[in-house]
């Protein structure tokens, strides 16, 4: 799986030192040089992690931070030059998951990176089974059952299927699954979802329900409902 770092960071001699680093642990990112960027950045975009200066042009990152658990449990780790205890513990209150104080190094930085990404998806994501009725996925052995029964899926499929699992109440739109698949670069196909839901649909489909499990809802996209 291919991480996407959010870099908020106003030196830009700081911010290409930590994006080099991030590239060499193969971690995809993108940078912006303020707090309104980053909570705008972190509602339209898909982000596994927020490395949060402190201190930024506009609003500190105590605030930034702040806004952010407002809609998300984003992992952030915050990097600032202040090292009172007191600004560190205010930074945990408000939601911070962890701190490096400047100057750091960037191979630590990076530990603490793989480390926090590991605690948050690996071990709560990776081992998990999910279940929806008779359907049940065994996410670290990359297995779906319906009733028992084997069903063969596509790495995207799977991919799908595995989002709409997690959150089984929500509406997902077709741009939200494009993310779920990874494929940013596909935005202005959004229509391609519906080719693989209608895969997903045939291979999920038994002669004892009386509809589909990914319900349809018109102007806005899928979402699972129970077959009987």
């Amino acid at each position: 799986m291919t991480f996407h770092i959010l870099v908020v960071e106003d030196e830009p001699r700081i911010a290409q030192l930590v994006c080099k680093y991030l590239e060499l642990e193969s971690y995809t990112h993108t940078w912006v040089n303020n707090g309104l960027d980053a909570v705008n950045y972190a509602k339209a975009k898909q982000t596994d992690l927020c490395l949060l200066d402190i201190m930024l042009p506009d609003m500190d990152g105590i605030e930034v931070c702040k806004q952010l658990r407002e809609f998300s449990r984003l992992p952030i780790i915050m990097m600032t030059a202040k090292v009172e205890e007191i600004d560190r513990l205010l930074g945990f209150k408000v939601g911070a998951d962890d701190y490096v104080c400047k100057p750091f190094s960037p191979k630590e930085l990076m530990a603490r990176v793989n480390a926090l990404l590991v605690r948050t998806y690996q071990t709560k994501v990776m081992t998990k089974k999910l279940v929806f009725q008779d359907l049940v996925m065994d996410v670290e052995r990359f297995s779906v059952h319906l009733r028992q029964q084997e069903i063969k899926l596509t790495v995207n499929e799977f991919t799908i299927l595995k989002a709409m699992l997690e959150q089984p109440s929500k509406v997902f739109s077709r741009k939200e699954l494009l993310y779920a698949v990874k494929q940013k670069e596909l935005d202005m196909y959004e229509r391609t979802i519906d080719t693989h839901i209608k895969n997903l649909r045939k291979k999920l489909s038994t002669e004892e329900q009386d509809r589909d499990v990914i319900h349809s809802v018109y102007g806005i996209g899928y979402t699972l409902k129970p077959t009987i």
